[in-house]
């Protein structure tokens, strides 16, 4: 039909998937297995549904407050989006507009290559070593800016502040975006080197270690240029991205740093206890420092596990790609989760 010329087609991303079934084991989708912190019920408990009648504040005023205040930054360092993926987005929008390609990682985080199709960004990827880490050097070459996760999605490999900042020494007129939806569970954030490079963009989530998948919180921490440049945009498009409710209780979610730690704890706890177990049943994999194992069989394939598993419902994740389709990505759930898997990968592959 002649309209169609005119449409923008790009091929979506396919997120994980979520079953439809009562009772089953979901380690798919990096959730996490433990309820948020109580300051969020209780605030829950007492949300005034008059007030969802007026718009939400359009500058996140409170919830960016006490994220600046958390991390030790200005207020005007400190952008919100509805999910990590809504900043991620925001920022392909606003920073990647050379005419030069932007770099990132051939085993990485999927909506890369959606966003750059989307935007019409021309893109390039540069290939990860065999085991899994980034090659700096392969960043050290003209771009329109590089961005890639830390510690990476999907192999869980946590990348040192020493490559990070090699891969910034040599971009320093692009934005270089480190994407750290994991490194509440393992690492040393990038945040340490913003004083550094005024071209770092470091984007977390509430969705992982906070517990708050379901509502949608993301946010990024940058120079109060790069900040402001993203305000100009979003006020570009959507005003009134974040709503009331996801203000007020993701402020609750950042003051009890208590809980956080202790839940953080536990699923570093149980991820390194059950790589232990895998191991001896015959996987191998990278040293995860995120909340899930990217694990491989030494005789048979990830297949034909992920099939048997789901038969079982245990839902983890595969993806029939290059160099990954002989790897199963499986969240850390609550220690009688991962017991229950770890019992049926027992039976099923003796």
């Amino acid at each position: 039909m002649k309209w169609e010329e005119n449409v923008r087609k790009v091929v979506p991303y396919v997120a994980g998937e979520q079953p439809k079934k009562q009772n089953v084991i979901k380690l798919n989708t990096n959730e996490c297995p433990y309820p948020p912190a109580p300051g969020v019920q209780r605030s829950a408990d007492k949300l005034n549904v008059e007030a969802l009648r007026l718009y939400p504040d359009p500058d996140v005023t409170p919830l960016v407050e006490e994220l600046a205040a958390y991390y030790h930054v200005s207020p005007r360092q400190v952008f919100v989006g509805v999910g990590s993926d809504d900043v991620l987005s925001m920022s392909f929008l606003t920073f990647f507009n050379s005419d030069k390609p932007i770099l990132f990682p051939d085993v990485t985080y999927s909506f890369y290559d959606v966003w750059a199709d989307l935007y019409r960004i021309p893109y390039e990827t540069r290939a990860l070593r065999e085991d899994w880490s980034i090659e700096p050097a392969d960043y050290a070459q003209p771009n329109g800016g590089v961005i890639f996760p830390n510690p990476n999605a999907p192999t869980g490999l946590y990348e040192s502040l020493e490559t990070v900042e090699k891969i910034l020494q040599a971009n320093r007129d692009v934005v270089v975006i480190v994407d750290e939806a994991y490194i509440d569970f393992g690492g040393e954030s990038a945040l340490s080197l913003l004083p550094k490079y005024d071209n770092l963009l470091v984007v977390q989530t509430f969705s992982k270690s906070r517990s708050m998948a379901g509502l949608r919180i993301g946010f990024c921490i940058g120079s109060e240029k790069m900040i402001g440049y993203l305000n100009d945009a979003k006020f570009s498009v959507n005003s009134y991205t974040m709503n009331r409710p996801s203000i007020e209780l993701g402020v609750e979610a950042v003051r009890d740093d208590v809980y956080f730690k202790e839940i953080t704890g536990k699923i570093i706890a149980t991820r390194e206890r059950v790589k232990k177990e895998l191991a001896e049943l015959g996987f191998t994999f990278p040293d995860s420092q995120a909340n899930f194992i990217f694990a491989s069989h030494k005789s048979v394939p990830a297949k034909e596990i992920f099939q048997a598993l789901r038969q079982a419902d245990i839902y983890v994740r595969y993806w029939d790609k290059p160099r990954i389709n002989n790897s199963l990505r499986i969240t850390v759930g609550t220690d009688r989760e991962m017991d229950r898997l770890v019992e049926f990968l027992k039976t099923y592959l003796a």
